[in-house]
């Protein structure tokens, strides 16, 4: 069974970067697509991006285009978030997800981890 879990979140200043990342456990991502969400009090689980199988990223926020970058590194079996240029409104749970096939819905996700905590503040 596959499992997620998120890792590298914490406290970083406005402007500042930070690199997120989504390690499996029992299972390959060889064949599984992986989406981030972010989760704030306004917003639960809203759609950020996606790393396709193959490495194509799919976008869904326009506020993070040129400022997060997703890759991925199957022999590790991890999935990376790389964040720049960090904003008051990028703050929240960051939660990444595993499934065939991209989507910017979360109950398309068959997998979850359980979220990493982002704080911006100077």
């Amino acid at each position: 069974q596959l499992r997620l879990a998120e890792s590298g979140g914490g406290l970083v200043e406005p402007g500042g970067s930070l690199r997120l990342s989504c390690a499996a456990s029992g299972g390959t991502l060889d064949w599984t697509a992986i989406g981030w969400f972010r989760e704030t009090p306004g917003n639960s689980r809203e759609p950020l991006a996606c790393v396709w199988m193959d490495g194509e990223v799919t976008f869904y926020k326009d506020s993070v285009r040129g400022r997060f970058a997703l890759s991925r590194d199957n022999a590790k079996a991890t999935v990376f978030l790389r964040m720049a240029s960090l904003r008051s409104d990028d703050a929240g749970v960051y939660f990444c997800a595993a499934d065939r096939t991209c989507s910017e819905f979360a109950p398309h996700f068959k997998t979850w981890g359980q979220g990493t905590q982002v704080t911006v503040s100077s």
